[in-house]
């Protein structure tokens, strides 16, 4: 007779057990665009042969302009609205803003701030429209996000090619052409070139090495805690998840020692402390935003939204919010941006904003579906990396740098192609699992 006793049932099975063959499965095709930029970068890295003390200086500077921006995006996608392409609809926002004030004469880190107070109202209007325009096309809204942009354009260039000088009068011979009317194509932000980067500089002197030593130490005492309290509560993978994770920062932080005490470059690159210190503000915004109740909205509208209209959600108002707040952020953004460039290209400085946004977004490793900031800051530092050693790559691989900047547009393009076609396998293949 068979001994029962011996039998574990699936009942039976210990809780904490991991089946570490298929995590693994799991971590590796999750995670594969992840895989492929990291050895795209390396392999650049390598064959451009440029000093890594120029390469992470150009990553500190493309990483704190362009971060906002990605960051902008996440809100929409938890919502359930995927990818926001209509952020440059609240990129062109923050440009009628600071041309405004550049009109106005007004310098420095003063305006900047009224740029940004201009930029707000502006943005929230036009945030209203789009997320009621989106709602009369609800599973078309990335699509409808990205002609919506273009039709917007049309009106942003009739307002400062036509409008301009004769409608709306403006006697300013450094914004307006010869002609007495429309505003140059380019215009000159000296005013408030690095008003931002610059505005606490007296106050937080601080080099990228110690400043990256102070945010490993934020990270690991978050995961750490995080550690503690899913093993307090009997959560036994992600105690797991967040245990590998503070180790991971332990080791960085132990290397950043080590490369501090060298003499290197390295250790003179200077941090913008004000932008990454906005950069910081959007993530505890966002983190704390998806803690209330309109957050768990946003959340209940992109996992179902019958479930969420018969929760007694008012699933329209929810994404017309999603959409606003995303838009905000994005005039702010472009703001940060264009503050660090100093030069703003009138009729064409916004017409890639959502088109890199994104790329960097799902360099990262998110979909249309899901986004985190981790994988924003992630994929942004991807993304610009191989943005700074492609051309370079370019040259010594076929002798023409251009070959480096069509490569990376390639890439602009194809990772969002790609992307989007994964996310529609993985909904067929859901399908066929059920």
């Amino acid at each position: 007779m068979e001994n029962l006793d011996n039998k574990i049932t699936p009942a039976q099975t210990p809780k904490n057990k991991i089946d570490w063959n298929k995590k693994i499965k799991e971590t590796l095709t999750e995670n594969i665009v992840v895989i492929i930029f990291v050895a795209l970068c390396l392999a650049c890295i390598q064959v451009a042969q440029m000093p890594m003390s120029f390469i992470v200086n150009e990553l500190v500077s493309r990483l704190s302009r362009n971060l906002f921006l990605v960051l902008s995006l996440i809100i929409p996608v938890l919502a359930g609205m995927g990818l926001n392409f209509g952020i440059v609809i609240g990129a062109m926002a923050g440009q009628i803003a600071l041309i405004c004030v550049t009109h106005w004469g007004v310098t420095g880190l003063a305006g900047f701030s009224l740029a940004v107070a201009l930029t707000i109202p502006i943005s929230i209007v036009f945030g209203y429209l789009t997320g009621v325009i989106l709602n009369k096309t609800r599973g078309q809204e990335m699509i409808a996000g990205m002609i919506l942009g273009y039709f917007t354009n049309g009106l942003y260039q009739l307002l400062f090619l036509f409008l301009v000088g004769t409608i709306i009068p403006m006697n300013n011979p450094v914004l307006v052409l010869s002609s007495g009317v429309g505003i140059k194509n380019t215009i000159d932000l000296n005013a408030i070139k690095y008003a931002l980067d610059r505005a606490f500089d007296p106050f937080f002197k601080i080099t990228f090495v110690h400043a990256s030593m102070v945010i490993c130490v934020v990270l690991i005492a978050l995961f750490a805690y995080g550690a503690y309290k899913n093993k307090k509560e009997d959560r036994y993978e992600k105690y797991i998840n967040a245990a590998i994770k503070a180790g991971i920062f332990v080791v960085i932080f132990a290397l950043l020692i080590v490369l501090s005490q060298q003499k290197s470059i390295i250790n003179m690159i200077k941090f913008p402390t004000a932008s990454f210190a906005s950069v910081a503000l959007i993530c505890i915004f966002t983190k704390f935003l998806m803690t209330t109740k309109l957050g768990q909205d946003f959340r209940t509208v992109g996992q179902d939204m019958h479930v969420a209209a018969v929760s007694g959600i008012n699933v329209n108002k929810t994404r017309i919010k999603a959409i606003m707040i995303s838009t905000v952020l994005a005039g702010v953004g472009q703001l940060i941006f264009l503050q660090n460039i100093g030069t703003l290209n009138t009729y064409g400085g916004h017409e890639q904003v959502g088109m890199y946004a994104i790329a960097a977004l799902l360099v990262g490793g998110a979909s249309v579906s899901k986004a985190t900031i981790g994988q924003a800051i992630i994929g942004t530092a991807l993304f610009h990396t191989l943005f700074i050693v492609s051309p370079q790559a370019g040259q010594n691989l076929f002798g023409n740098a251009q070959i480096g900047e069509y490569f990376r547009v390639f890439v602009a393009y194809g990772v969002i192609g790609i992307s989007l076609a994964l996310y529609a396998w993985k909904q067929v293949k859901a399908r066929k699992d059920l």
